[in-house]
């Protein structure tokens, strides 16, 4: 197939206003992809006393099992995005979904700290190939308004329910089997996936028009991405203004800065600089890292509450989560619904405010909580509030995205999860941990400064969230979801 040629049935079809009949059966398949991957980041979290113990992790260490995984993802999502752009968004996300599959199988075998790490990292890899290439897959596959609407919103709506499915699947099967069959069940599921995807979906590319990739634009973006989300992660461990958090942050920043110089001057950029002149996308952006930085910060406390200060089993903990996961079900039902009448501003301003308000509650954490009156009201608001956000901030990070650029708009919003969750492990997460240790030495009794550090996290969490539902009542235009034809656009041809 010559370049030229490439451009694929979705271009075909979206001239001919004639959107694809297996449209409906591919959202399936790649919504189980996208669910299996978002579920990877939050799956080890409760298994990791286990893992810890059977695999001899030291307590530094062990953080990798989660850290290795969110470093290779934030750092090369935007290069996978671009490749599955140029090289083939089928032929990429076969490609991301096979690594993660073998690197899921690698995990489960582990028989030591350096090869769960470093398979963990794999996993990363393959991430970083397939979310964006089925993303920007589902974002030509469904031309219309309303349909790409609803299914953009079920697709957002995965996110929040993998990260919450992590810890109820962990949870139960860390006590009824082996840690090692939450990464054993990704294989089947991978390889299901790899032989329906090739009969489900055509191949679609870019029009390269002798277009190849901007090599040094890729290494800078790529190299910043990671070195910022590896600062990050160190800061859990190390103080601020170390030099093992802050060298890698002023390098991560440099080498973006180095890549925007790149990127202006090249023929061919990995990232066109008109991307980033659409305000709503730009704003969109910045919704989903401090969605993702408080969401994935009120699990893993949470978590910790549950299990360090409450007692609960593994299973206990898991099952705990069920109603946040039912929450956003009916918050992505009623969010898919309205999104068309309202557009997406008011619904991320009502979400937004509703999650502040979750994790408000949620705050009042005490040794002396009960579930009934303590977690689950919190956990109510929180579930329905997210379901409204995750599915929106999903069409509005897409907004007037091409068909040239699915795959890296794709890119970018994961990326941003990704930085997402890591900002939160960082910061949150450990100013939960250094306020606790302050309180411990100042004599306080370990489990109430535990549950104090907890809740003055999910605090700032929670202003964080009112401070979005703000951005986006000012910032954000009424979005449409409906692409403009790729046909008749240049290569990053957006407004």
């Amino acid at each position: 197939m010559n370049a030229g040629s490439a451009s694929s049935h979705y271009e075909a079809s979206t001239a001919s206003n004639q959107p694809d009949p297996r449209r409906w059966r591919t959202l399936g398949v790649l919504g189980l992809v996208q669910f299996m991957l978002v579920l990877d980041m939050t799956v080890v979290n409760v298994a990791l006393p286990r893992i810890q113990h059977d695999l001899g992790f030291d307590g530094s260490g062990l953080a990798w099992v989660v850290n290795g995984y969110v470093l290779m993802a934030g750092g090369l999502l935007l290069l996978g995005g671009r490749l599955a752009d140029m090289y083939g968004r089928r032929r990429v996300f076969l490609a991301g979904v096979g690594v993660f599959a073998l690197a899921s199988a690698l995990c489960g075998l582990a028989n030591g700290p350096a090869m769960m790490v470093s398979s963990r990292m794999l996993q990363g890899v393959g991430e970083a190939l397939a979310a964006p290439a089925a993303l920007g897959l589902i974002a030509l596959l469904f031309p219309d308004d309303k349909e790409r609407i609803k299914a953009l919103g079920i697709w957002g709506g995965l996110t929040g329910l993998g990260g919450v499915s992590g810890t109820v699947i962990s949870g139960a099967l860390t006590d009824l089997a082996s840690w090692r069959w939450i990464f054993f069940i990704n294989v089947p599921v991978a390889v299901f996936v790899l032989f329906v995807v090739p009969r489900l979906v055509s191949e679609s590319r870019m029009v390269r028009d002798r277009q190849r990739l901007d090599v040094s634009g890729a290494v800078t973006a790529t190299g910043g991405l990671t070195a910022i989300v590896y600062g990050l992660l160190r800061a859990v461990t190390q103080p601020w203004g170390s030099a093992a958090v802050l060298l890698p942050l002023i390098g991560g920043v440099g080498l973006l800065v180095a890549m925007v110089v790149i990127e202006a001057r090249s023929a061919h950029p990995l990232i066109p600089l008109r991307f980033f002149r659409n305000r709503t996308r730009v704003v969109a952006n910045i919704l989903a890292l401090l969605n993702t930085a408080a969401f994935f910060t009120y699990v893993f406390l949470l978590t910790l509450f549950e299990q360090q200060v409450l007692r609960y089993s593994p299973l206990q903990g898991g099952l705990s989560y069920l109603p946040l996961g039912f929450g956003i079900g009916a918050g992505i039902a009623i969010g898919t619904g309205l999104m068309p009448r309202l557009g997406v501003r008011p619904l991320l301003a009502m979400g937004f405010f509703g999650a502040a308000t979750g994790l408000l509650l949620t705050s009042g954490m005490k040794v002396t909580t009960t579930y009934v009156g303590g977690i689950l009201p919190g956990m109510i608001v929180l579930g329905v509030s997210s379901g409204l956000i995750f599915p929106a901030v999903v069409n509005a990070a897409l907004h007037q995205v091409t068909g040239q650029d699915s795959s890296l708009a794709s890119g970018v919003q994961n990326a941003m999860q990704q930085v997402g969750g890591a900002l939160g492990l960082a910061g949150l997460v450990t100013l939960a941990f250094r306020y606790t240790g302050d309180q411990v030495g100042a004599g306080v009794e370990p489990l109430v400064a535990a549950s104090e550090g907890y809740a003055l996290s999910l605090r700032i969490g929670a202003v964080a969230l009112a401070a979005a539902g703000v951005l986006a009542l000012v910032l954000l235009e009424r979005v449409s979801a409906q692409p403009r034809n790729p046909a008749t656009e240049s290569i990053g041809g957006l407004p």
